[in-house]
């Protein structure tokens, strides 16, 4: 594994400075995964010659939030508020065109090295007590490339307060298929129900999955744009997945485990350089989850929780 400092190039060899701070490399086989300082975001995986997520330039910060992990809660929170013990917390307002607070408290964190090997790499950011979370907390993320050439990433929040601390922990990965046309492919996601938003995008209520939101036979991804939450997952062994793959069979998968029981998927034409862009987000919990509940966990002073999800190729008739 090869880490570089923000005088370093991603290879090492020009000096530079990363907008996304530190860039740590994973290798195994011919994965390489690309992990970032800030956020502890998933800049890029490849295997070989395949990149199979959505990237961005050493002098960008992620954009759409691109691989960025999410704590201590994911998505939106309605007009920044929630309620504690009866009394208001006010979080700030970061989603300001909807009025919302979004993508939790360490998307603009550096993360601290804790360990690192040539396969994975552990990075660490505290939630200090401020307004709207009055908590004292600690995300940790550990990716790691398996046996399997798999990338895995397990994301842990242990509460370090006096009293109990709500959560939604999450991420925001983008898939892709290498230089394959976005709209030549199809996305399959196993999922039952959808949440109904208003135009801020809040959920207000659940129905069956439906038209552009049913994603159980397949949906090619031309012409389609969707920012939808999804649950009532299909799990085979306890994993859901959903996997975006071309015609001859090429794919690649994300899969999250039990203790995510949402995905959200956003398919954007606003991506930098792309027509479409595919994010496929693990989540514990729906945007709101503060205030309706769902989804939402509390931890007990001492305690901690962790999610698994990961992504996997399969070169199909490509290779």
């Amino acid at each position: 594994m090869t880490s570089t400092s923000s005088q370093d190039s991603l290879a090492g060899s020009n000096a530079q400075a990363y907008a996304t701070g530190r860039q740590y490399e994973l290798r195994r086989g011919d994965a390489l995964a690309v992990v970032t300082e800030l956020a502890a975001g998933l800049r890029s995986f490849t295997r070989g010659n395949v990149l199979l997520t959505e990237t961005y330039g050493d002098d960008q910060i992620p954009p759409g939030a691109t691989g960025i992990t999410l704590a201590p809660w994911a998505n939106r929170v309605e007009d920044g508020t929630w309620f504690l013990d009866g009394k208001k917390q006010q979080l700030d307002i970061t989603e300001v065109s909807r009025n919302n607070a979004s993508h939790g408290l360490l998307r603009n964190a550096a993360y601290a090295l804790v360990d690192e090997s040539q396969h994975s790499v552990s990075l660490e950011a505290t939630i200090f007590p401020q307004h709207g979370y009055p908590f004292l907390a600690r995300h940790r993320v550990q990716y790691l490339i398996n046996d399997d050439l798999g990338l895995v990433v397990r994301q842990t929040l242990t509460n370090h307060a006096k009293a109990s601390a709500p959560f939604v922990l999450g991420a925001h990965p983008y898939l892709r298929l290498g230089d394959s046309p976005i709209e030549e492919l199809v996305l399959t996601v196993a999922a039952d129900t959808q949440l109904l938003v208003d135009e801020r995008l809040i959920p207000r209520s659940s129905a069956p999955v439906e038209g552009d939101t049913d994603f159980r036979a397949g949906k090619n991804i031309a012409d389609l744009s969707v920012d939808v939450a999804l649950t009532d997952l299909q799990r085979e062994a306890g994993k859901a997945r959903h996997t975006l793959a071309s015609a001859d069979g090429q794919s690649v998968s994300l899969w999250q485990d039990e203790a995510c029981g949402y995905v959200h998927v956003y398919v954007s034409t606003l991506y930098p350089g792309r027509s479409r862009a595919v994010a496929v987000e693990p989540m514990t919990g729906p945007a709101n989850a503060f205030n309706s509940g769902d989804g939402l966990r509390w931890l007990a002073p001492g305690e901690s929780f962790t999610i698994e999800w990961g992504i996997d190729y399969s070169p199909g008739g490509a290779g």
